[in-house]
């Protein structure tokens, strides 16, 4: 199976080690990974900004970029929720507007073969054990786009429990948000770290020597707030969880 690799900009720019985790997690179960060149934004910041036709040219980006592929892999629940669940709005928006019907042909086109990383693993692949060893205990924490948008449900859960010497432990509250939200952090930066700090306690409380989530920008945000409370809980993206084996831990 060929398969695209949607990185996204956060993981290029500031978590690369989650893209290679992807490839060689994917690579080890067969699966040929591309990663066409000329992929960029999905448009979030902009469309959540309410910059709306900002974000059209990179719908249409997007499309280009990964045309012909079955399956796009995304290791972000958010940027794999603004595919699916804003491309079609940006669509009906343009064809409300009497721009024609572009935008809504190309999200119909992309929005079916856009999968986030775990949905991939547990309905494409029909996976959960992937064959990974990561002897730490580890609490999950699901992200908003993960659980409301993508509706992951129990996936990110079974992958985890499936890894060998891993110890998974409930987070408390684990469903309240993190606080990050992308611009509402920059917006209401007060209210964001005051939701840090409470899911960073709760983050400490578990004994946990890590924290997974799915989306490295909620990651970024749990991390930075347990290093500013002096914790040695580490963050770490599910990619890099399932990468490591016995063999050649990830990390």
């Amino acid at each position: 199976m060929r398969v695209a690799l949607f990185l996204t900009c956060v993981n290029d720019t500031l978590y690369p080690a989650t893209g290679r985790a992807v490839v060689t997690l994917l690579e080890r179960l067969g699966v040929e990974v591309d990663f066409p060149v000329e992929q960029s934004c999905c448009g979030q910041p902009q469309f959540n900004t309410g910059y709306r036709h900002a974000s059209e040219p990179l719908v249409r980006r997007y499309a280009r970029a990964f045309e012909g592929y079955d399956h796009i892999v995304v290791p972000s629940g958010s940027c794999a929720a603004m595919v699916r669940d804003n491309y079609p709005r940006i669509g009906r928006k343009a064809a409300a507007e009497g721009r024609g019907g572009e935008l809504a042909g190309l999200a119909e086109s992309v929005v079916p073969r856009t999968v986030e990383l775990t949905e991939f693993l547990v309905d494409v692949l029909g996976v959960t054990d992937v064959g990974a060893y990561y002897p730490h205990r580890v609490t999950y924490h699901p992200t908003c786009h993960g659980l409301r948008m993508l509706g992951l449900g129990e996936r990110p859960r079974r992958l985890l429990e499936a890894v060998r010497g891993l110890e998974l432990v409930d987070l408390p509250g684990a469903q309240e948000c993190c606080g990050f939200g992308g611009t509402f952090a920059v917006k209401n930066a007060a209210v964001s770290a005051a939701m840090g700090a409470d899911k960073a306690r709760a983050v400490m409380g578990t004994g946990a020597s890590a924290v997974c989530t799915v989306d490295n920008s909620c990651q970024m945000h749990i991390g930075g707030t347990l290093s500013r409370l002096g914790s040695t809980v580490r963050p770490v993206h599910i990619a890099e969880i399932l990468a490591s084996t016995e063999e050649v831990p990830f990390r």
